[in-house]
């Protein structure tokens, strides 16, 4: 399963973008967008957002779940108390997408229970390592996150979970 993971800040705009593969079950970590969805996975996440703003008010919850499919695209976010969006899309490799709707695996099925798990611990490890990174005195909010050491817990926990 091939991931693109975006933080967007409370004016739309993009804090930080990581895209990864699965590194479970043999997989290498590399995500297998094609050269065309790699260029439109931000338009997919932005589209996604007037469902997001739809979802919140109706949910009290900041895991949100699959809020939104495109084609084969899945769309999951979490919202921070601060109006702070993570949004992931992730999109099923071709042999995950011919299996069957029963299997375990976290790449077969983008809607079962166990990928909404891993996704949900995915998200709350990224929250704790983004509540750190902006209480740097020198964070301004909807200031884009460029600390190497975030994107290297991201990537940690993309491996760990996902």
């Amino acid at each position: 399963m091939s991931y693109y993971f975006a933080i967007i800040g409370t004016q739309d705009n993009p804090l930080f973008e990581y895209e990864f593969g699965t590194s479970k079950q043999g997989g290498d970590g590399q995500a297998r967008f094609s050269e065309q969805a790699r260029h439109l996975n931000q338009f997919v996440l932005h589209s996604s957002l007037d469902i997001v703003e739809e979802v919140q008010w109706t949910n009290g919850q900041l895991y949100l779940k699959v809020i939104d499919k495109f084609f084969n695209n899945y769309i999951s976010c979490f919202m921070t108390g601060g109006n702070v969006k993570f949004l992931l899309l992730h999109q099923p490799t071709a042999t995950a997408a011919g299996a069957t709707r029963n299997s375990t695996s976290v790449g077969a099925n983008p809607t079962s229970p166990q990928t909404e798990e891993a996704i949900k611990n995915f998200f709350n490890e990224v929250y704790e390592n983004y509540i750190k990174a902006i209480m740097s005195p020198f964070h301004k909010v909807n200031m884009e996150i460029r600390s190497p050491v975030f994107r290297q817990r991201v990537a940690a926990a993309g491996r760990k979970y996902l």
